[in-house]
């Protein structure tokens, strides 16, 4: 299916193709636990701006390999490029305009990254 989601605004507007049923991972790092992150990792193919790439501004923390990307106008961070899936794009599952109708939430244990970031690779594979 194709879900269309964006910013809170709605300058940032994008697509992305996920099943009806989806595994979502929910991270207690600092900055996942602190905004409510919900992670739809999916390969870069699945992925598709369609608006606002102007407006994205990019932080970038700790090793710097993540690509944070927030709207500029209302800084809500509606997807990025994560350090553990660098082929793909991970979307907040909040900033789907209509929801998957059954969605599975999985504890990530984001704090001690290092340990687990293997656990999530698979997810941005074709």
């Amino acid at each position: 299916m194709k879900y269309s989601g964006g910013c809170h605004c709605g300058t940032v507007r994008f697509e992305v193709e996920a099943g009806e049923q989806v595994t979502v991972q929910d991270c207690n790092c600092s900055i996942c636990s602190k905004c409510g992150y919900l992670h739809l990792i999916v390969p870069r193919s699945r992925f598709k701006l369609l608006q606002g790439e102007d407006h994205l501004s990019t932080y970038t923390f700790d090793s710097g390999e993540a690509k944070h990307l927030f709207c500029k106008t209302c800084g809500i961070k509606s997807f990025y490029i994560p350090r553990s899936n660098p082929d793909g794009y991970d979307i907040n599952l909040r900033c789907l305009d209509v929801q998957p109708r059954q969605v599975k939430i999985e504890p990530f244990d984001g704090k001690n990254w290092e340990q687990h970031a293997h656990e999530l690779t698979h997810l941005s594979k074709d």
